[in-house]
């Protein structure tokens, strides 16, 4: 290993035990984080709950699990569930953006007076 290697190595364990001095842009980044996340994890569960509805009315249409449960026809209810669970996963987005908005609109004074005190110094 030579010493440029080394010293970068070296470097960068130490940086692991200095305590870093917190910034404005840190602040900045935690605010936009907390924008961000409740909505994130919103469509990130919705999206899976609607999945696993659209999958399993997909699977009551095209295996025999329908009749294992007792169904003697399986079509009709395997459809509705399916379109149910697609209209959850359209429905997400929407959602999603409406989440994003109101929090947006929550934070953002609060972010554009943290922002502009970085950028003036």
């Amino acid at each position: 290993m030579n010493r440029n290697d080394q010293d970068f190595l070296v470097q960068k364990i130490r940086t692991q035990y200095i305590e870093k001095e917190h910034t404005g842009l840190d602040a900045l980044k935690a605010l936009d984080g907390k924008v961000k996340r409740p909505a994130n994890v919103f469509a990130y569960i919705f999206g899976s709950i609607s999945a696993i509805v659209m999958g399993s009315g997909m699977s009551l249409v095209m295996t025999d699990i329908g009749t294992t449960l007792g169904l003697s026809n399986t079509m009709i209810p395997g459809i509705l569930i399916g379109s149910i669970g697609m209209a959850l996963a359209i429905l997400n987005y929407p959602i999603y953006k409406g989440i994003l908005g109101a929090r947006r609109k929550k934070y953002a004074d609060k972010i554009i007076a943290l922002s502009d005190k970085i950028t003036r110094g």
